[in-house]
């Protein structure tokens, strides 16, 4: 069982998470229940499969949701691309998050070759 809290990347996605939720705030109100909404499931989805992954029993399955968490990161950044195509994100606010999702998803692959795991 790892400590997920002391993890850099798992602090990284929580301060993330705060960052998409205020970002988003400002788009469009016709977009709740669209691209907000999947934009900060997606955000969301990282720091919590990282400590849903910690509280397993192996290194195996913390490898399986650090996966999960960089998948939903690469969404994120998908839609982080969107937003910015549709005109929600200047292009300050882009290169930001960007930048940031970029350095969580360095580290999450860092953390996983870090285990001693055989996929």
């Amino acid at each position: 069982m790892h400590q997920f809290k002391e993890l850099k990347v798992w602090q990284k996605g929580r301060v993330l998470v705060k960052e998409i939720y205020q970002a988003t705030h400002a788009f469009p109100k016709d977009e709740l229940f669209g691209i907000v909404s999947q934009m900060r499931r997606a955000a969301v989805s990282i720091p919590t499969n990282i400590a849903e992954g910690c509280g397993r029993n192996s290194d195996k399955e913390l490898g399986r949701f650090l996966d999960i968490a960089n998948g939903s990161a690469f969404e994120l950044e998908t839609l982080v691309i969107l937003s910015l195509d549709l005109e929600y994100l200047s292009q300050n606010k882009f290169e930001e998050l960007d930048a940031k999702l970029n350095e969580v998803q360095k580290m999450i692959f860092g953390l996983k070759q870090s285990l001693k795991i055989h996929d």
